[in-house]
This record gives structure tokens, C-alpha cells and sequence, in this order.
């Protein structure tokens, strides 16, 4: 930004000190006095064929239609005004030019020669006044600093070796690279292959306006002039003398003609050259200028893409086996709704996001309220797969031994602090007579979060919310448990009373801020709590408060094995990441969380790519090994078969980890199957991913 402000100031003045010296400009010129052998040859060529170099905008290059063009050719207009000769401009090949390939080009004279010692005595030219005086200066990344007896590289054109030269004679410690172009020596500089290049003023403020530089800096050095000059390339040695009397003519042509433009006329030139050829913003450096806001919105079509396809296949089975078209409709206007409200949100904000790019402050703001959004379409994405899920013919709940005493104290911690939070009284109360029933505690904890959640948002602040768990024994030997939520919030009208389990209902007047929520919570609970054996059932009155019973039947079991033995406590130490991706988004997003939080982690493409870079390990390099399960070549599952099949030691013990968007239950299962320990959903919950790492 602030080379920027400095560019456009700079101009600012110039083209102010021009209109200012308008008069002198547009005044009559004295006509030039030449000598008789002067006036010869002028009369005997009345063509000059002119060399010029093509990538030095805007001071002399080729433009879209192959043409001369740049602040050298306004000046050359005016030269061959002044002097009588017609101009035709030849572009000179990329690279260095040899003397041979100048003779060989039949060329009068060479354009945007530096006016150097070097030229000067060098045999085969003769070269004229300088016809453009500016300055070079050093371009390098930023935090580096410029030290003339440190040993650094300096990124050179090919073309500029009269300029390597001078270099090696100011700066004998540093090394010069040869690079083909001058945006190949921009390109070394910005990615640290070069320390620095140095380059015409001129040239240098039209490639650091593209956004891909925006980390280059420049550094005034002193000493550093750039004067451009002609040179006529003549012959040497025997017979020679004609093309050297020719030359020395030539030169004396230019050198008056030169001199006979004013300093004024040289500096419209040079701004109309400027300006008339100012870098032009293409595609990529629109994408990279607003890369974030771009990735954003690639996130947000992502996100699109993914609840368009769970409204289709939601829809399909919400409506299998029903004629009611108004029940469809409303269906599918619900949805709209619920998708449409928060995607708008998302969407306006990375409008925003775009137009402030350059606003570290606000786009932060943006991205705040961005999460906040994303994490309830999130929640919506995971109810409606649940609802899916859940309307399956056969839905499958896992059952394993829950100790129930435990699960309520981290049910307790999270609902404490969310009533603290919002100024509600909260108590947990409960008798169990048996602590450990078989069951899938996931869904049962589910169930409790849902109903304290609901508790929370329709209670005003200074209202009191209370769970508490009795149990029964049933007649086939299995106990009953009972969980009541109530509170003594705004309660439930009786005419919402009648459709609170139906998908999306929620009463009017209710939703407001802080209340917002999917809808879909006590469906699911409800439907959870008839597999389980039990029921979700309430009572509500309006402004008085509502009471949510909530029951399961399960088996006794007994306590789980301990061991005894109290293990050595050992120093955590963090295992060496292989992560599996082949989304380029994601992969920079899971590489970037796991180095920030202190692990060291590479990147494999794809399966195949992971199972090579494990195989040619060494034994224990990497202790946990991330595996998306969709990828190209080899997804997750064949290679997590392939590594465990290995003939290595720790191919049985690595820690393998599906990482993925793919979270039901059969993927799961097949993930087990394949070898892998443990599931890691997408999007990733970095605390979550981080705990089971460091465990």
C-alpha cells in the first residue's frame, strides 16, 4: 500500500511540474545546423533500422500488436523528427545479444544501451548521449537488508550482461544468476531463490504493481544510474574504416538531435509512457490479490453442493410412501428456509469479505461472524444426516457399557457453563441404583445436550433449569431409566404442543436471538428414544415453563476391567504426521492446524503416494497417519490394507486415523476392516483432532 501511494504521488507532481512548464514545450525550436557530411548522410538514409529490447516495459517493449512501444519510442518519435530519418524498429531476440548476431541483422543502431566505461571502450560500437537518465535500484523481499560486502545472489537477466560487469567491479562479494526474462529475476527474488536483482526505476514500479509482489520491497542504492544510450555497431580491424567513419556520423547526428529536446519534453515522454502502460490485473492476480475471499467462496459453494445434495436425498425419504402434496411443499419450503437463511449470511459476508480485503480489522469481523454461521449450518448438516440416518428401515445403535455417573458429570460441565453464560440457575439430580447399563451412550448423551440446549435457549435470564435421573427395574430384568428436563421458561402453546415433534417446528414468536436452532433436535430425540426402548414425552404450559421426560431401557452390566497398577508416568512427546489428502484446500488447512499446534506433519497426495512415503521410511518415523478415504489412484482403505500388510515393525503399530467426510456407520465399519483405529469427521474439531493425537 504504501509503494502504491508513493508511485502515484510521485506522479502526481511530475504531471503537475509538466503542466506548469507547458509554454517552454509548445515553444518554435531552432532548427538544427548540421555539417555538410552530416547533411550526406541524413540525405543518402533516410531508413534507420533500430534494435530494441522487448521486455522492459514500460521504458522499451513489443506491445499486443508486436509494435515499439514505451517511453523510448515517444522519444524516438521526436529524434527522428528532428534529425529528418524515418525509424524501423526491430525487436532483438530474448537473452544476450552477441556482436555477430548485431552485424548479422544488417541493424544502423541499438536501442537502450546503458551509457557505461564498459561501452564506451568496447570495440565493434560507438554509442551516443544518453537520451534517458533515471536511476536502478535494488528489489528484494521484505526484512532483508541491503549489504554491499555480504555475500548474496543477485538475480540478472541474460540481456544485461554489460550490466554484470559493472556489478562484479561495485560488488565483488555477491553472486550473479542468470535468469532468461526479467519477470523470471521478479520470480527468483520473490520465492528466495535470489537474495536481490537490480533494475531500471521505471521497470521496477510496473511489475510491483502485480498483487504476487507484494512482499517485494525496493531499496534506493547510491551510485546506481541508468543512463540509455544509442549504439551504433560498426566494423573493426582491416577495411573497416568506412563502416567507422558511417558510425561516428550517425552518432553525431543523434548526439545534436539529442540534445536539441528539452528536459521537459523528455519528462511528458517518460510520464505518457508511464502511464499509457500502467500493469494491466489479469485473472490470477485478481485470484490471488483476494485469494482468502476466494477460498472462501470455494468453501461456500462446497458447502452448497453438500446440503443440495442432503435436501434431494432428505427429501426422497422424508417423502417415500406419501401422496400429500402439501406436506412435500411444506417440506421443502421449511428446508429453503433453514438453508437459505444462513447461506445468505455466508454469502453477504464474503461480499464483504471481498470489497475489504485490504481491511485486516473488518475482514477479521467478517470471518468471526463466518464461523459462527458456518458452525450452525454445520449443526444443521449434522441433524439432517442424523434424520436420514435415523429413517432408515433398520437403524443400528451401538451397544457397549456406559457408566452413566460419568457421562452426567460431563453433561453437567458442559450445561454449567452454557446456563452460567446466559444468567440461569442450573442443578443436576439423580439416584442411580445401577451405574452401568449396556447401551450406545453417544445417542444418550445426545439426547440429554438436546434437551438442556432447549431448556437454555427458552429460558429467560434469571430462570432455573433442572435434570435430574431416577431409575426402575423392569419385569424382564432390565432397568428403566428415567431423565427429566424442565424449566420455567416461556413454556409451549397448545396448538405447537401438537406438532412439536414434526421436523423444522418451532413456534412462532419464539425464534429470536440467542433461540436459533435447527428444528430438527427433538425429532431426532424422540425417534433415539423409541430405539432405545423408552419414549420422549412433555408437558408445557405458556410463560410457565416445560418439563421433557426422556427414557430408555438397557441391561445391567457390571463395572469395566482396571488395572491396578498405576503405569509410569512418561513425558509426552508428539508423533510424526502423515496426512493423506488430495483436496489442496484441505490438505494446506490440516497441514497449517497440526504444525501450529506443534506437530510435524507431511503431506501425501493420495493413498499411493502415502504408502510409499511410509514404506521408505525409516522404522517409527511417523506415529500417526491421517487417511482421507476418498482419493484418487488409491483411497484410504486400500492403502491402509496395503500398510498394514507391510513387512516392517511399526506397520502393525501406527496409529491410523480415517479422516473424512464419510461418517456413517458403514463407512465406519469398513474403516475398521481396512486396519484403521479411530474416525476423525470433517470439518475437523482441531481441539478434538489435537487430544487424540497427544493421546
Amino acid at each position: 500500500m504504501k509503494r502504491r501511494i508513493f508511485k502515484f504521488v510521485s506522479l502526481f507532481f511530475i504531471i503537475l511540474q509538466l503542466l506548469c512548464s507547458a509554454a517552454p514545450i509548445a515553444s518554435a525550436r531552432e532548427p538544427l545546423e548540421f555539417t555538410p557530411d552530416e547533411q550526406n548522410y541524413i540525405s543518402s538514409h533516410k531508413t534507420l533500422k533500430i534494435g530494441y529490447v522487448q521486455d522492459r516495459v514500460p521504458v522499451s517493449f513489443s506491445d499486443e500488436n508486436g509494435e515499439f512501444a514505451g517511453i523510448s519510442r515517444y522519444i524516438f518519435d521526436y529524434v527522428s523528427e528532428l534529425c529528418g530519418m524515418d525509424f524501423e524498429y526491430v525487436p532483438l531476440p530474448a537473452g544476450d545479444v552477441t556482436y555477430d548476431y548485431l552485424l548479422s541483422a544488417d541493424l544502423d543502431l541499438v536501442s537502450s544501451v546503458e551509457y557505461n566505461k564498459e561501452n564506451q571502450k568496447a570495440r565493434g560500437i560507438l554509442i551516443s548521449d544518453p537520451y534517458l537518465s533515471s536511476r536502478k535500484v535494488v528489489v528484494a523481499r521484505e526484512g532483508l537488508v541491503f549489504n554491499r560486502d555480504a555475500e548474496m545472489t543477485i538475480a540478472i537477466s541474460t540481456g544485461s550482461q554489460t550490466l554484470r560487469k559493472v556489478l562484479s567491479e561495485m560488488y565483488p562479494n555477491f553472486k550473479l544468476i542468470d535468469y532468461p526474462s526479467i519477470d523470471a529475476c521478479f520470480d527468483a527474488v520473490n520465492s528466495g531463490e535470489a537474495d536481490l536483482m537490480i533494475q531500471n526505476q521505471y521497470v521496477v514500479e510496473y511489475w510491483l504493481s502485480k498483487p504476487i509482489y507484494e512482499k517485494l520491497k525496493v531499496i534506493p542504492v547510491p551510485g546506481l544510474d541508468d543512463q540509455l544510450c544509442f549504439s551504433a555497431v560498426v566494423k573493426f580491424g582491416e577495411g573497416s574504416e568506412q563502416s567507422q567513419a558511417d558510425g561516428r556520423t550517425m552518432i553525431d547526428i543523434l548526439n545534436k538531435t539529442i540534445a536539441a529536446i528539452s528536459e521537459d519534453e523528455i519528462g511528458s515522454c517518460t510520464i505518457k509512457g508511464i502511464m499509457d502502460n500502467q500493469y494491466r490485473f489479469t485473472v490470477s492476480d485478481f485470484l490471488y490479490r483476494y485469494r482468502y475471499a476466494v477460498r472462501a467462496s470455494t468453501l461456500l459453494l462446497l458447502v452448497i453442493l453438500v446440503l443440495a445434495f442432503l435436501l434431494i436425498r432428505l427429501y426422497i425419504r422424508y417423502t417415500k410412501n406419501k401422496a400429500d402434496a402439501k406436506a412435500k411443499n411444506r417440506f421443502l419450503s421449511t428446508m429453503s428456509h433453514e438453508l437459505r437463511t444462513p447461506l445468505n449470511g455466508l454469502i453477504g459476508l464474503n461480499q464483504l469479505m471481498t470489497r475489504n480485503a485490504d481491511d485486516t480489522e473488518r475482514v477479521q469481523g467478517y470471518l468471526k461472524q463466518s464461523t459462527v454461521t458456518a458452525n450452525y449450518l454445520l449443526s444443521l448438516v449434522n441433524d439432517m444426516l442424523d434424520m436420514s440416518e435415523l429413517k432408515d428401515e433398520n437403524p443400528t445403535l451401538s451397544s457397549e457399557t456406559v457408566e452413566l455417573e460419568l457421562m452426567l458429570k460431563t453433561v453437567d460441565t458442559i450445561a454449567k457453563s452454557a446456563m452460567s453464560e446466559k444468567g440461569l440457575t442450573y442443578a443436576l439430580e439423580y439416584d442411580l441404583t445401577w451405574p452401568y447399563v449396556s447401551g450406545d451412550g453417544a445417542r444418550i448423551q445426545q439426547v440429554l445436550m438436546n434437551l438442556l440446549d432447549n431448556a437454555r435457549k427458552f429460558t429467560p435470564q434469571g430462570g432455573r433449569v433442572t435434570l435430574s435421573l431416577s431409575q426402575e427395574l423392569t419385569e424382564d430384568g432390565n432397568v428403566l431409566t428415567t431423565a427429566v428436563v424442565s424449566d420455567n421458561g416461556c413454556g409451549m402453546s397448545e396448538e405447537f404442543q401438537k406438532q412439536i415433534f414434526d421436523i423444522f417446528a418451532r413456534e412462532p414468536g419464539t425464534v429470536s436471538k440467542g433461540n436459533q436452532g435447527t428444528g430438527l433436535g427433538l425429532p431426532i430425540s424422540r425417534r433415539l428414544a423409541l430405539l432405545m426402548g423408552g419414549d420422549l414425552t412433555f408437558t408445557s404450559r405458556k410463560r410457565e415453563g416445560s418439563s421433557f421426560t426422556f427414557t430408555f431401557t438397557a441391561s445391567p452390566t457390571a463395572p469395566p476391567q482396571r488395572s491396578d497398577e498405576a503405569e509410569p508416568t512418561e513425558k509426552k512427546t508428539h508423533p510424526r504426521i502423515l496426512a493423506a489428502e488430495d483436496n489442496e484446500l484441505n490438505a494446506e488447512i490440516l497441514i497449517e492446524l497440526l504444525r501450529e499446534s506443534g506437530f510435524e506433519a507431511d503431506l501425501a497426495e493420495n493413498g499411493r503416494i502415502a504408502l510409499d512415503m511410509f514404506s521408505k521410511s525409516e522404522v517409527g518415523t511417523y506415529g500417526v497417519i491421517l487417511m482421507d478415504l476418498l482419493m484418487p489412484e488409491m483411497d484410504g482403505f486400500e492403502a491402509a490394507k496395503a500398510i498394514r500388510a507391510l513387512n516392517r515393525p511399526d506397520a502393525k503399530t501406527v496409529r491410523i486415523f480415517a479422516c473424512t467426510a464419510n461418517t456413517s456407520d458403514e463407512d465406519r465399519k469398513k474403516a475398521a476392516q481396512s486396519g484403521m483405529d479411530d474416525f476423525v469427521e470433517k470439518p475437523v474439531d482441531v481441539g478434538k483432532l489435537i487430544k487424540k493425537l497427544e493421546e
